[in-house]
Protein backbone atom coordinates (compact mmCIF):
# COMPACT_ATOMS: atom_id res chain seq x y z
CA UNK A 1 0.00 0.00 0.00
CA UNK A 2 1.46 3.59 -0.95
CA UNK A 3 1.01 5.73 2.44
CA UNK A 4 1.08 9.35 1.84
CA UNK A 5 1.90 11.80 4.69
CA UNK A 6 1.51 15.45 4.40
CA UNK A 7 2.23 19.08 6.45
CA UNK A 8 3.50 18.44 10.03
CA UNK A 9 2.99 14.75 9.90
CA UNK A 10 4.83 14.35 6.40
CA UNK A 11 7.81 16.56 9.18
CA UNK A 12 7.25 14.42 12.05
CA UNK A 13 7.47 11.23 10.18
CA UNK A 14 10.25 12.28 7.98
CA UNK A 15 8.67 11.05 4.59
CA UNK A 16 6.34 12.04 2.57
CA UNK A 17 5.26 8.83 1.61
CA UNK A 18 5.96 5.16 1.31
CA UNK A 19 5.21 1.89 0.48
CA UNK A 20 4.02 -0.72 2.89
CA UNK A 21 2.84 -4.37 2.96
CA UNK A 22 0.18 -3.83 5.37
CA UNK A 23 -0.93 -6.57 8.15
CA UNK A 24 -4.26 -8.21 7.82
CA UNK A 25 -5.36 -6.61 11.09
CA UNK A 26 -4.70 -3.01 9.25
CA UNK A 27 -8.35 -3.02 7.50
CA UNK A 28 -9.11 0.30 8.11
CA UNK A 29 -7.36 4.02 8.30
CA UNK A 30 -7.42 3.84 12.36
CA UNK A 31 -5.45 -0.01 12.38
CA UNK A 32 -3.36 2.08 10.38
CA UNK A 33 -2.67 4.69 12.51
CA UNK A 34 -2.48 1.84 15.11
CA UNK A 35 0.07 -0.45 13.10
CA UNK A 36 2.32 3.07 12.62
CA UNK A 37 2.16 4.72 15.97
CA UNK A 38 3.82 0.97 16.96
CA UNK A 39 7.16 1.94 14.45
CA UNK A 40 7.80 4.25 17.17
CA UNK A 41 9.73 7.26 16.84
CA UNK A 42 8.82 9.62 14.22
CA UNK A 43 5.40 7.88 13.99
CA UNK A 44 4.58 7.20 17.46
CA UNK A 45 4.89 11.32 17.41
CA UNK A 46 2.56 12.01 14.56
CA UNK A 47 -0.27 9.79 15.32
CA UNK A 48 -0.15 11.01 19.37
CA UNK A 49 -4.07 12.21 18.93
CA UNK A 50 -5.82 10.01 15.58
CA UNK A 51 -9.16 12.56 16.71
CA UNK A 52 -7.18 15.70 14.81
CA UNK A 53 -6.34 12.96 11.82
CA UNK A 54 -7.92 13.46 8.36
CA UNK A 55 -7.46 11.00 5.53
CA UNK A 56 -8.53 9.67 1.87
CA UNK A 57 -8.42 6.33 0.71
CA UNK A 58 -8.53 6.07 -2.59
CA UNK A 59 -8.25 9.96 -3.02
CA UNK A 60 -11.30 9.59 -1.34
CA UNK A 61 -12.20 11.62 1.68
CA UNK A 62 -13.08 9.26 4.41
CA UNK A 63 -13.55 8.66 7.85
CA UNK A 64 -11.21 6.53 9.85
CA UNK A 65 -13.01 3.63 10.30
CA UNK A 66 -13.61 3.12 6.36
CA UNK A 67 -12.96 -0.48 5.51
CA UNK A 68 -9.79 -0.10 3.11
CA UNK A 69 -10.83 -3.16 0.82
CA UNK A 70 -8.43 -3.05 -1.85
CA UNK A 71 -7.49 0.34 -2.03
CA UNK A 72 -3.84 1.05 -3.07
CA UNK A 73 -3.31 4.30 -1.37
CA UNK A 74 -3.88 6.09 1.50
CA UNK A 75 -3.08 9.98 2.54
CA UNK A 76 -3.47 11.36 5.86
CA UNK A 77 -3.45 14.77 6.64
CA UNK A 78 -3.87 17.38 9.61
CA UNK A 79 -7.25 19.28 9.82
CA UNK A 80 -7.33 21.38 6.77
CA UNK A 81 -8.65 25.18 6.95
CA UNK A 82 -9.53 27.64 4.39
CA UNK A 83 -9.19 31.37 4.06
Amino acid sequence: MRILYFAWLREKIGLGEEVATLPPEAATPRAVIAWLRQRGGGYAAAFTNEAIIRCAVAQEFCGLDTPLGNADEIAFFPPVTGG
